[in-house]
């Protein structure tokens, strides 16, 4: 019995994946603009995101009887390179991690040149997804990589909002904030955009490079300031952020001018819509939180295994057979040492370390992982924890709480047998978190 949840888990997930293929996602969207495409003296393809080569190839499939007209660069994961006709898909970061590099800065920068080069009649394709800021590094002048890597990882150690992360680094970039869109010198602008960030805002998916930025030089400061990193921070980021607040450099757009359209063809929400039909044709009840859930991973977690329990012990929303889903992105502070793991990993733990304190854990399965098939600097997507697990916990003499305390949930699911391997799945909409209670 204890298979048929995890298959189902498993399956559940695997809906709310494929509510999200860029291939379809992206040709439904040229055909609705596909007048003005026929009318391009040239269609400039560029952007940045995990779902980039599907996106790309799917570009080129779509327009296969103009590709004499297309030219463009892509920057994607080195993993997910392949040949196309007209498109080159660059490899803007190794596999399992999510930092930018010197191939990445060389993308963007040949990026902003073509958007350059763009005649009045030509037309702009820009592809963007999940882990677009980090796949589309181009440091503004005066600061350097090195110094933008060490800015990011202090921000995610500290467990900073995607939000705040964002805001500090469209404030450093010669791309983002609305900078590629303002580079553009041509007759229209459509980005296709596979949304990664709770509630869709342009500006902050992918970091904005084709979208008007709300967000300041002296914001960004603000943000350094009240995660205690000022004092930690490169010197060159900040003069670069001090000047900028000063006024000695200029602001970021604040907005677009007609010829520029952000569509969202993706995204969480329509995600979590599959996945529930997708419970719901298992038989089980099913109860969507949706995609505004953001926080700390543990808290979030506590949350979660409260609702369970009240379905089983109260039946409140309702009865077993159910299914509670979520989606979202919640965030982990790190300690001073910690090991292994990613937000989905760690999510699973601390919910399993919450249920199956109680003899009414042994009905339930959970499942937590990336929509895009990574979790953390990991090749898991996330962990899936039942029964089965707390025999393998007994049975290794794992202590649970050690492990989380550590932030190493990665190496207690690879001890149980327990990791979610999925590999890329070449789109990202954010996490989906799946808890299946038996009847």
């Amino acid at each position: 019995m204890t298979d048929v949840p995890r298959d189902h888990a498993r399956r559940i997930w695997q809906a709310a994946v494929e509510s999200a293929r860029p291939e379809p996602l992206v040709q439904r969207a040229l055909a609705e603009i596909a007048t003005p495409l026929r009318s391009a003296s040239r269609i400039l393809v560029m952007g940045g995101g995990k779902a980039g080569a599907a996106m790309a190839a799917a570009v080129e499939h779509a327009l296969a009887d103009q590709l004499d007209r297309v030219e463009g660069i892509v920057n994607v994961p080195a993993e997910t390179v392949r040949p196309l006709k007209k498109i080159r898909l660059n490899a803007a970061r190794p596999a399992a991690t999510n930092f930018p590099t010197a191939e990445g800065v060389a993308g963007s920068q040949e990026m902003l040149r073509l958007a350059k080069s763009a005649g009045p009649d030509d037309i702009a394709l820009c592809l963007l997804s999940g882990g677009g800021s980090a796949l589309l590094p181009a440091p503004a002048d005066g600061v350097t990589l090195a110094d933008k890597l060490a800015v990011t990882k202090l921000l995610h150690q500290c467990g900073a909002t995607i939000n705040e992360m964002n805001a500090v680094r469209k404030h450093l970039s010669a791309i983002k904030g609305g900078r590629l869109a303002q580079a553009f010198a041509g007759k229209a602008l459509y980005s296709l955009i596979i949304s990664d960030v709770i509630g869709d805002p342009l500006d902050v998916i992918a970091s904005g490079p084709t979208a008007a930025d709300p967000t300041t030089f002296a914001e960004a400061l603000d943000i350094l300031e009240r995660h205690h990193l000022r004092d930690r921070t490169p010197t060159a980021v900040i003069e670069h952020l001090r000047k900028g607040a000063e006024g000695k450099i200029t602001e970021t757009p604040k907005s677009m001018p007609d010829c520029v359209h952000n569509l969202v063809l993706g995204n969480n929400v329509k995600a979590l819509t599959d996945a529930k039909s997708c419970a719901e044709s298992l038989g089980y009840r099913v109860l969507n939180l949706g995609s505004y859930i953001d926080g700390e991973t543990r808290h979030i977690a506590a949350m979660h295994a409260g609702i369970v329990r009240s379905i089983i012990e109260q039946g409140v929303p309702f009865a077993p057979p159910a299914c509670v889903l979520s989606g979202g992105e919640t965030t982990v502070t790190l300690g001073l040492h910690p090991g292994k793991g990613g937000r989905n990993q760690e999510f699973v733990l601390a919910a399993f370390l919450k249920l199956f304190a109680h003899p009414s854990g042994s009905d339930v399965t959970i499942l937590s992982a990336g929509t895009d098939g990574e979790d953390g600097p990991t090749d898991a997507a996330g962990a899936i924890a039942d029964a089965t697990t707390l025999q393998g916990t007994d049975a290794l003499r794992l202590d649970v709480r050690d492990f989380l305390r550590r932030n190493d949930a990665y190496h207690f699911f690879e001890a149980t047998g327990d990791l979610f391997i999925t590999g890329l799945t070449q789109t990202n909409v954010m996490d989906v978190r799946i808890m299946l209670i038996r009847a």
